[in-house]
């Protein structure tokens, strides 16, 4: 009796994305600067104390609320989570993912000047490499 097992070609590990890894930790990297940058000028006391829901925060307040819990750190964090570890099982996202991040860091400097936004270029050509790379790979 021959119990030799067959391995189908789809089955087969593909190798890891670099470039899809290095986008999801420059994303998380990103998130975690923007948090180092304005958790110090937080006034949490306030926050904690309910200005927020009962509008007694001021300007500066509502700005750092967004620019932290209610903005996109915590989404672009858990966004370089998920593509790191799309790139450590060997897939690759979609063309558009890096073209959209591209946009949005654009956007964010045409609006407000030379700020972080610009470092939004790293995972952007990053996962558009990732994808140029793997479509090359797939002929």
């Amino acid at each position: 009796m021959d119990i030799t097992s067959t391995v189908s070609p789809s089955a087969v590990a593909a190798p890891p994305s670099r470039l899809t890894i290095w986008a999801g930790r420059s994303l998380i990297f990103i998130a975690l600067a923007h948090t180092a940058v304005f958790a110090p000028f937080v006034p949490w006391s306030s926050w904690l104390a309910g200005d927020l829901r009962n509008g007694a925060a001021d300007d500066e307040s509502l700005a750092l609320f967004w620019a932290l819990p209610g903005g996109f750190v915590v989404v672009l964090a858990l966004l370089g989570i998920l593509l790191a570890r799309v790139g450590r099982q060997g897939q690759h996202v979609p063309g558009y993912f890096g073209w959209a991040i591209l946009a949005w860091g654009a956007l964010g400097v045409g609006l407000i000047g030379m700020s972080g936004f610009i470092s939004a270029i790293i995972p952007a050509g990053l996962l558009i490499a990732a994808n140029i790379t793997a479509k090359r790979e797939s002929r």
